[in-house]
C-alpha cells in the first residue's frame, strides 16, 4: 500500500486510525488526508477526544478503522 502523508504538515505514513479519522469527519472520498494533531486543529478539538472517537467509531463497527 502507498504511504500517505499528512497535508498540512508532510508527517509521513500516516496511520490507518489518522486516515480513517479523515475519511469519517471530513469526506469519505476524500485524496487530502490529515495527522492526528493537523485533524485536531482544523476542527478546534484536542487529540485525546479524538482518539475516543477512533475508539467509539470501532465500537460501532465502523470499517474504515
Amino acid at each position: 500500500m502507498e504511504q500517505i502523508n499528512c497535508y498540512v504538515c508532510e508527517k509521513e505514513a500516516l496511520s490507518k486510525n489518522e486516515i480513517g479519522l479523515t475519511k469519517k469527519l471530513i469526506d469519505k472520498n476524500s485524496k487530502r488526508f490529515y495527522c492526528l494533531d493537523c485533524l485536531a486543529e482544523d476542527l478546534e478539538v484536542d487529540t485525546e477526544f479524538l482518539l475516543a472517537k477512533v475508539e467509539e467509531f470501532k465500537e460501532q463497527g465502523c470499517t474504515l478503522f
